[in-house]
C-alpha cells in the first residue's frame, strides 16, 4: 500500500492506492482526486447523476459485504483519506489493486473487474428493489474536454457499449454483472463551447469507447477461461 499521502493530478494514472480496515482485515481503497473545476456524470451510488466533483473513491470490500448503509461508509472512507467537497464513491468485491489503466488520444479509462456474477441485462423475470450493493465492473473515464450534460449522457452509453464488446470479444456470454458503475469527467465549462457528442463515431466518443474497451479486455482477460480453439 501506499501511503496516506494523495497523489493528486489531471490523470487518471495519478490515481493512488489506500487501505481501509473492514471486518477486521485491510483492503484496498483506489483514490483519483483531479481536484476542482471538473464536471462528473455517474451511476455510483455516492455522488451519482451531474454535477462537479473532486474526486472520485473505488473501495474494494469483502465478498458478501452486507452493510445497508453504503452511502455513509463511502464518505466515510473518504474522509479518512483526507478528502474534501463532492466526490463520487463506488464499491467492489474485486480486486482494486489489479485496475487496468488504457488511454486513447487524450481519453483515458480506469476498469476494475470481477465477473464472478455476470448475464445478460435483458434477462428473463422480475428485477428486485434491493439495496445497492458493490458493483463488479466499476469503469471511470477522464476526458480532457469540457461536455453538454447530454453528452455526458452519451458518454456513458459509449461506455458500456464498449465494455460489452470487450465481454463479447473475450467470449464472456455477458453485457456485464448486476451491479457495475460507470464515471465520466471533464471539465467544467469556463463560458467557452463544449462537445456536443461523445457517441462512438464522434471524435471524443471513439477515443472513449477504444480506451474503456482497451482497459475492460485488459481487466477481464485473465478472469475468463481461454477460449477453446475450434477441431
Amino acid at each position: 500500500m501506499l501511503p496516506r499521502t494523495l497523489l493528486t493530478g489531471p490523470s487518471l494514472a495519478d490515481a493512488a492506492l489506500l487501505g481501509h480496515v473492514e471486518q477486521g482485515r485491510e483492503w484496498p481503497l483506489l483514490v483519483w482526486a483531479p481536484g476542482p473545476g471538473v464536471r462528473m456524470v455517474s451511476s455510483a451510488v455516492l455522488g451519482g447523476g451531474i454535477g462537479e466533483r473532486q474526486w472520485v473513491v473505488n473501495a474494494q470490500v469483502p465478498p458478501g459485504y452486507a452493510r445497508l448503509d453504503p452511502v455513509a461508509h463511502l464518505r466515510d472512507l473518504a474522509s479518512g483519506a483526507g478528502l474534501e467537497g463532492v466526490g463520487v464513491g463506488l464499491m467492489t468485491a474485486a480486486s482494486v489493486a489489479d485496475r487496468r489503466h488504457a488511454v486513447d488520444g487524450g481519453a483515458q479509462a480506469l476498469v476494475t473487474a470481477g465477473i464472478g456474477v455476470r448475464g445478460w441485462a435483458a434477462a428473463p423475470g422480475a428485477g428486485a428493489v434491493v439495496a445497492p450493493r458493490p458493483g463488479t465492473i466499476n469503469i471511470i473515464v477522464s476526458l480532457p474536454v469540457p461536455l453538454t450534460d447530454a453528452a455526458l449522457v452519451n458518454a456513458v452509453a459509449t461506455a458500456t457499449e464498449a465494455k460489452v464488446q470487450a465481454l463479447v470479444e473475450l467470449g464472456a456470454d455477458a453485457s456485464g454483472t448486476p451491479t457495475d458503475a460507470v464515471c465520466v469527467a471533464a471539465p467544467s465549462p469556463c463560458g467557452g463551447a463544449a462537445e456536443s457528442f461523445a457517441g462512438p463515431r464522434s471524435l471524443w466518443g471513439a477515443r472513449l469507447a477504444r480506451a474503456v474497451h482497451a482497459a475492460t479486455r485488459a481487466a477481464c482477460a485473465e478472469l475468463l477461461p481461454a477460449p477453446v480453439a475450434p477441431h
